[in-house]
């Protein structure tokens, strides 16, 4: 039997700066790095939190701080030490200088982050976002490879003698090939990433012209949107008490209470200091959102960070370009007990009962089923804040039209004319331009949402 590979050991570090933005606490972050570290597979034996005025630019903490965590690790015996910020290429080769030859692996959020990325992208198109945004990161640190060549020389290549001659040449004839050969690839996947957003564009503009309308789910990581497709439709997306559990996008159909058909979307979980190389690498993605009519905020109202969550996922959609859409916030796991959600403050007025306040919100169980009648009711109110008033007289030769005035809109009066069916009632804005030369009257009902 194969020998089973001993559990890493992680020691976390975060540091509490003076003029700290608003947001997380140092506490809470480090709590959350310590849940991405157990979801990447070891275990958490140790932090340490240093306050500061700023950074230190040579190794983020102060030299003092690392050399207490340095004299730790002989005691708690770890193999990584993580940091919850992102490491400049040069302070990550101070900080495993400061272990000398101790071979110790230094990580900071976004490189743990992406190795979660890695370990749960399932399919192809997932695996190469992934593989460019950990190219795109790995690519300024290649330097730390010259340091590795003046070890093995015995540090004549670091005090500038004839040793570090000899190997100064190859050694950087190596990097300068092995820069080109990432830059290479780097570029090979953006191409097949291109394609990926070119059949996902022709694949909307399909979906348009069929008058589909596309809720997109969106939420913090782990707040329950799998969890919630899975309850919407019956579906078998994995579902997991972990952080990123699942990453590729899932699109399935589901009833609204008048009948009509939607297109409910699970996308990527958001997460606090989201790595930009990830905002680049998923953006074929991350369009399905910005695409969308309609987004499903799920928050999980018993999380006591749920506004700081609720910020993040905001300004996430800000930064893909999805700030404006209309959105429904559903207030998630109220199955683990109303006390729990009235205990913390949050922006939401929450009672038993479902919708109850004025942004509209509708407080759910996605695991039990628990108020999603309501949620469905609240997606479609949205979904018809942009319907108009519309008459049209269709000719006998376009039926293809009447049949998608029937599906996609609402019928008041229907009558057989000589010229063609004539049809009054109410559709989505977006499919006012099929009926073009067609439309007696148009009108909008409501201002969109």
């Amino acid at each position: 039997m194969p020998t089973r590979q001993p559990t890493e050991r992680a020691y976390l570090v975060g540091a509490e700066l003076k003029r700290r933005r608003e947001g997380f606490s140092v506490q809470d972050s480090l709590a959350e790095l310590g849940q991405l570290v157990r979801t990447a597979g070891a275990d958490v034996v140790g932090q340490s939190i240093q306050k500061m005025d700023r950074v230190n630019p040579a190794t983020f903490i102060g030299r003092g701080k690392l050399d207490e965590i340095v004299a730790l690790r002989p005691e708690l015996a770890f193999d990584l030490l993580v940091f919850d910020e992102e490491l400049h290429p040069n302070q990550q080769r101070e900080i495993e200088d400061a272990f000398g030859p101790q071979d110790i692996k230094v990580l900071d959020r976004t490189a743990l982050i992406l190795d979660i990325f890695a370990q749960h992208a399932r399919t192809k198109e997932g695996a190469l976002q992934v593989e460019l945004a950990q190219y795109e990161y790995r690519l300024p640190r290649l330097t730390r490879m010259w340091t590795h060549l003046a070890r093995q020389a015995g540090g004549a290549a670091a005090r500038g003698g004839t040793g570090g001659v000899g190997l100064r040449g190859p050694g950087e004839r190596q990097l300068e090939l092995d820069r080109r050969e990432i830059r290479t690839r780097i570029a090979h996947l953006k191409r097949e990433i291109e394609d990926v957003r070119t059949h996902r564009r022709e694949y909307r503009r399909k979906r348009r012209k069929e008058g589909i309308a596309v809720v997109a789910i969106v939420g913090y990581t782990n707040a329950g949107k799998s969890t919630l497709l899975n309850t919407l439709c019956g579906s078998d997306v994995l579902a997991e008490n972990k952080l990123f559990a699942t990453l590729d996008p899932t699109t399935r159909r589901v009833k609204l209470p008048s009948g009509s058909e939607v297109l409910f979307t699970d996308t990527v979980g958001f997460i606090q200091k989201l790595p930009t190389e990830l905002v680049a690498a998923f953006r074929a993605t991350l369009e399905e959102i910005a695409e969308a009519d309609v987004l499903l905020h799920v928050l999980d109202i018993t999380h006591p960070n749920m506004r700081e969550q609720e910020r993040a996922v905001q300004e996430t959609l800000e930064q893909i370009g999805a700030g404006g859409k209309p959105m429904v916030v559903a207030l998630n796991k109220a199955d683990k007990s109303l006390a729990i959600a009235e205990s913390i403050k949050s922006p939401w007025v929450v009672r038993e009962g479902g919708p109850e306040n004025d942004s509209g919100a509708v407080r759910i169980s996605a695991l039990t089923g628990a108020g999603i009648g309501d949620l469905l009711k609240r997606v479609e109110e949205v979904l018809g804040e942009n319907l108009v008033d519309m008459a049209v007289r269709v000719p006998f030769d376009a039926n293809d039209l009447v049949a998608l005035f029937h599906q996609r809109g609402i019928v008041e009066r229907e009558e057989y004319t000589e010229k063609g069916t004539l049809i009054q009632g109410k559709i989505a804005a977006r499919l006012v331009p099929q009926f073009a030369g067609y439309e007696l009257t148009r009108r909008q009902t409501n201002s969109p949402g």
